[in-house]
């Protein structure tokens, strides 16, 4: 029994997928199979050879796209790569400062953190950088010190989470 009720929910379920053949497509002199037909090549038009305005206005859209790419490509290169020097210079200055106020240990517990998150090892590097330049931090910043500042953090921005569970409606269920 159960195994003819899986059969008939399979039959019941399987998607009808008829061909559909286009009249332009198709070769109906043969009654026995329909087939696609080949088009010759002959019937296919040149859209910029049959518009001559068109392809004045594709001409002229190529060239300003060249003209522009052309030159602004070589200002953004130089723009790069002044802006790369400028955030190399940044993060050299940043990573100086930090040496200065950090313990090799808490140096080395600030990487591991910048390996799994990133952005939490940049906000607790900026709390200590505004922390020193106010001049609250008056000697190296131990491992033990870094650890509490960092479960600070972690009690002031934990995540609630959320969950909704959205039910599907069937059309006999009542609106009430």
């Amino acid at each position: 029994m159960l195994v003819a009720t899986m059969a008939m929910r399979r039959r019941r379920f399987r998607p009808m997928v008829k061909p559909i053949l286009l009249p332009s497509l198709v070769d109906l002199s043969d009654n026995s199979v329909s087939r696609p037909v080949k088009v010759p090549a002959s019937c296919w038009t040149d859209l910029s050879a049959a518009d001559p305005e068109l392809e004045a206005i594709r001409q002229r859209r190529m060239q300003e796209l060249m003209a522009n790419h052309g030159v602004g490509n070589n200002q953004s290169s130089e723009q790069q790569s002044a802006q790369e020097d400028a955030k190399r210079e940044a993060d050299e200055r940043r990573q100086m400062m930090l040496s200065q106020i950090l313990s090799s240990e808490a140096r080395e517990r600030i990487a591991r953190i910048a390996l799994v998150k990133p952005d939490k090892a940049r906000g607790v590097e900026d709390v200590l950088l505004r922390a020193a330049q106010m001049g609250q931090i008056v000697e190296k910043v131990s491992e033990e010190r870094l650890i509490s500042l960092l479960e600070q953090i972690n009690n002031q921005t934990t995540k609630q989470t959320k969950v909704t569970i959205q039910r599907r409606r069937s059309v006999l269920d009542d609106d009430d």
